[in-house]
């Protein structure tokens, strides 16, 4: 009668004592050290075979001092300082001019050669965290973890590239109004983008399938386990064995009437995102038992019951809705039908029928259901057994939930529903009788289109 079930910081160069001491800014020696210098030079070269020498002092700072002395020459060193006259060169005991101004090109070699030490390393030795540039136009992956604030997605994006100016992606957010719109997730992005576009694809949410998980509604526990680590690598029997009520009641009270340990129509439809997170099987289930306690408390379970009882006679609890819903979800052929299939089960209920859905002994089978599947006995043989099966068979979506609380106003007792390659048939009758002839009809339909 029902359809088919399966719908380093920085070092200076150390300079010696009695060395000009190099400026970092210009590379040459400080005024200081060139006065000193050219006094040096210019008491030697001017006063030859006289008295008047040149002292060199034991300095003791970062530079060495160069007086005018009256010192006789080649009187006696005192404390470890030579007193050198500074005579002619024919003399042959001061130094000559050509060798002062030797030393004085040696002491700016020197201090040419420390300035350009320093100065390399302000310009090219790179700042700690410094990013290497990266080449525009590159794809790469950028995780935006979950709660990240602005600054950290900022970080984010420069270390890969994307952006090359924190302070004008921030200034991108801030005009475009999606401080609190920014989505964690894995994202595809470009290097080299414009900080406007970088916030429009964050506002837009994660571009990749990375970490996603598409739980469509009508699936059972153990298909959904399937797609689990088909996208998230969770084993099969690790969810399996996980996914039990007595693990979630204490959080979750709607699981109080949850039969057989079962979380059977539970684990809610959706489109997860778990990429920049560690996952397992109970996170994943948390995450789909969250989203339940979201999205079904929009339902007013209590007036629709009421208008059931008042109706049918029957008063169904929460769980029978939620099973009765279930049952649609997979008997249905699309919307339309969904108040229209609620009322042929309401009214059984009401004349004392058995609900005869092939969708509860699909769940027993997997798959197809037979004539010799129907008469096995099974608490989910809903042809042999009156009521509804023990769990739900699938999880149904919000619009299943609402047609099994507000049904159709309708006589109807059968329907038959089918769709194949083309061929549509969604036919609910009254009787028996007007059953067997819409089956009839359809067989014939089907013959002349070759199916």
């Amino acid at each position: 009668m029902m359809s088919d079930p399966q719908a380093p910081r920085r070092e200076r160069p150390q300079v010696s004592q009695g060395s000009p001491r190099p400026s970092a800014r210009s590379g040459r020696p400080s005024a200081a050290s060139q006065a000193r210098t050219r006094s040096a030079v210019h008491a030697s070269s001017t006063r030859q075979g006289t008295a008047s020498h040149t002292r060199v002092s034991q300095g003791t700072g970062a530079h060495s001092r160069v007086q005018g002395s009256a010192t006789p020459p080649l009187a006696a060193p005192r404390n470890g300082m030579a007193h050198i006259a500074s005579g002619s060169p024919d003399e042959g005991h001061g130094i000559s001019r050509g060798v002062a101004v030797a030393i004085a090109l040696c002491v700016c070699v020197v201090v040419a050669i420390g300035a350009f030490f320093v100065l390399t390393r302000c310009v090219f030795a790179p700042e700690e965290g410094d990013v290497p540039a990266v080449e525009p136009g590159q794809m790469v992956t950028v995780v935006i973890p979950g709660g990240a604030g602005g600054d950290v997605i900022a970080n984010e994006l420069l270390k890969a590239g994307v952006i090359n100016d924190e302070k004008a992606f921030m200034q991108a957010v801030s005009s475009q109004g999606a401080d609190m719109k920014l989505k964690p997730g894995t994202y595809q992005l470009t290097t080299g983008m414009t900080p406007d576009n970088v916030v429009a694809q964050l506002v837009a949410g994660p571009n990749t399938q990375e970490g996603r998980l598409t739980i469509p509604e009508g699936l059972t526990v153990s298909k959904t386990a399937e797609i689990v680590e088909a996208s998230l690598g969770i084993p099969t029997s690790d969810f399996l064995a996980q996914a039990k009520a007595q693990n979630y009641v204490a959080d979750y009270p709607f699981l109080a009437e949850a039969a057989d340990d079962s979380l059977e129509g539970f684990l809610w439809a959706k489109t997860y995102d778990f990429s920049g997170k560690e996952v397992s099987a109970d996170s994943v289930i948390r995450a789909m038992l969250d989203q339940y306690a979201a999205e079904v408390p929009t339902i007013d379970f209590a007036g629709g019951e009421q208008q059931i009882y008042a109706t049918y006679g029957y008063d169904p609890s929460d769980y029978e809705i939620l099973t009765l819903a279930s049952i649609i979800n997979v008997e249905a052929g699309g919307d339309e039908d969904y108040a229209l299939v609620s009322s042929v089960f309401w009214n059984r209920i009401r004349a004392g029928m058995p609900l005869q859905s092939d969708a509860t002994m699909g769940y027993v089978t997997g798959g197809e259901v037979t004539a010799d599947d129907l008469q096995q006995e099974s608490p989910y043989n809903t042809y042999l057994n009156q009521g509804f099966p023990p769990t739900p068979v699938c999880t149904p979506d919000l619009a299943c939930i609402e047609a099994a609380l507000h049904p159709a106003d309708t006589d109807y007792l059968y329907f038959l529903l089918i769709e194949n390659d083309g061929y549509s048939n969604h036919t609910f009758s009254t009787t028996y009788e007007e059953h067997l002839q819409a089956i009839e009809q359809a067989r014939q339909e089907m013959a002349e289109l070759g199916l």
